[in-house]
C-alpha cells in the first residue's frame, strides 16, 4: 500500500510505520517534525495539523490507498485533513476510544453502547470522549463508506506514554516489596499495540469500512497475571503485596487507577475491562502473548529510556505518595 500516516513518531502512531514498513507498504508520515526522527525509509512531511493552509501545501499533488489518523483531540483538525484527503485517499483508518461510549459503561458493551454527544466542528481540547466522538463523525463526513473506526480499549507494549506498564515496570525494578491493588483476580482487558497496528493496516489492504471495538478478548488474563508475568520476564526481586481498594483509599493511594479499576472518588467503574470484542475478533484481529508483550516493553524502556511523559497523562509519581505507601506496606506487616 501506499500510506499516510498522520502523526507516526508516538506509541500507536509509531508502531504502525514500523508494522507497515516491515509489510513492504511505502509510507509517508505527517506531523510538526517535533518528536523522533523518522524511520528510514519514511517519507516525512511537516506541517502543524492545527495549520490547514499548512496541511494543505504538505500533502498537495500526492495520493495515497490508505489514511491512518492517531489524533487525539480538537475535531476540527481532523474534519479539515479528512476534507483535504477525501479525493485522495481510499481509505481512512481512525485509532478512537472505547471513550466515545456514554458513561457508566454498561457490561459486556458492544459497537452499539450509547455514545457521547460530539461535533466534528469543535476545537475543544478539553473533554477526551467528546473530542474522540466529535473525531469519528469528521471523519465520517468526508469518507463515508471508507472509513474504519476503531475504538480502542487500554493499548500496552513498547512505546506506551500514557504511564501504565512502564510506570509498573520501573516500580518494580526498585525491588522489595510494593504495593499492588487487590484483589489479584481482577480480569484486565487490554491489547498490544502492535497488534492494533497490523489489525488497521491489513483491514485497509482490504478496504474494511465500520466501527468496531477494538482489543484484546474478555476474561484472557488478571492483572495478578500481569504483574507476576512482569516480575519473571524482567527477573525483578520484588515482593507483591496486595491490599483491598478500601485500604489504599482509607491510606490515599490511588493504585488500580492506572488501569481503569478504579476512579477517583473510589468508586469501581463496570464494563472497563469486559467489552465484546467478537466483530473485531471476526474481522482477523489476533493478539500475542502478555509474556511477549511486557518482555518487548521491558526491552524497549532498556534501549531507550522513559518515553517523555505525555502532558494528559501525568506520571502516577506526581500522585502516589511514597511515605503512605511504607505506612500500608508496614502496617500490612504486622
Amino acid at each position: 500500500m501506499k500510506l499516510l500516516v498522520l502523526g507516526g513518531t508516538h506509541h500507536v502512531g509509531r508502531a504502525i510505520v514500523e508494522a507497515a514498513l516491515e509489510h513492504g507498504d511505502e509510507v509517508s508520515t505527517l506531523n510538526r517534525g517535533l518528536g523522533r526522527d523518522p524511520a528510514p525509509g519514511v517519507r516525512a512531511l511537516l506541517a502543524d495539523r492545527t495549520d490547514p493552509e499548512a496541511v494543505r501545501q504538505a500533502l498537495a499533488g500526492q495520493e495515497w490507498d490508505a489514511v491512518i489518523d492517531t489524533r487525539a483531540w480538537a475535531p476540527r483538525v481532523v474534519r479539515d485533513t479528512a476534507r483535504l484527503l477525501a479525493d485522495r485517499a481510499g481509505h481512512y483508518g481512525y485509532v478512537s476510544s472505547r471513550g466515545v461510549h456514554r458513561w457508566p459503561w454498561p457490561a459486556h458493551a458492544d459497537e452499539h453502547a450509547a455514545l457521547v454527544d460530539g461535533d466534528p466542528a469543535s476545537t475543544d481540547d478539553a473533554d477526551y470522549a467528546v473530542a474522540k466522538r466529535g473525531g469519528e463523525l469528521a471523519v465520517l463526513e468526508s469518507f463515508s463508506g471508507r472509513a474504519l473506526l476503531a475504538r480502542a480499549g487500554m493499548i500496552l507494549g513498547p512505546y506506551e506514554d500514557v504511564g501504565r506498564i512502564p510506570w509498573w515496570l520501573r516500580r518494580l525494578e526498585k525491588g522489595g516489596r510494593v504495593l499492588a491493588p487487590a484483589p489479584a483476580g481482577t480480569p484486565l482487558q487490554y491489547l498490544d499495540v502492535r497488534d492494533l497496528a497490523t489489525w488497521m493496516l491489513r483491514s485497509a489492504e482490504r478496504g474494511l469500512s465500520g466501527t468496531f471495538t477494538v482489543t484484546g478478548p474478555p476474561g484472557a488474563i488478571t492483572l495478578g497475571d500481569l504483574l507476576t508475568t512482569a516480575l519473571q520476564v524482567t527477573g525483578f526481586d520484588t515482593e507483591l503485596v496486595w491490599a483491598e481498594p478500601d485500604l489504599l483509599g482509607e491510606y490515599g493511594l490511588p493504585l488500580g487507577m492506572e488501569f481503569g479499576l478504579r476512579m477517583p472518588d473510589g468508586s469501581v467503574p463496570s464494563g472497563m475491562h469486559d467489552a465484546d470484542v467478537s466483530a473485531a475478533l471476526a474481522q482477523g484481529l489476533t493478539t500475542r502473548p502478555l509474556r511477549q508483550t511486557l518482555a518487548d516493553t521491558w526491552a524497549w524502556l532498556q534501549a531507550e529510556g522513559d518515553p517523555a511523559p505525555r502532558a494528559d497523562a501525568p506520571s502516577p509519581d506526581t500522585w502516589l505518595d511514597a511515605a503512605a505507601e511504607q505506612r500500608l506496606l508496614d502496617q500490612l506487616s504486622h
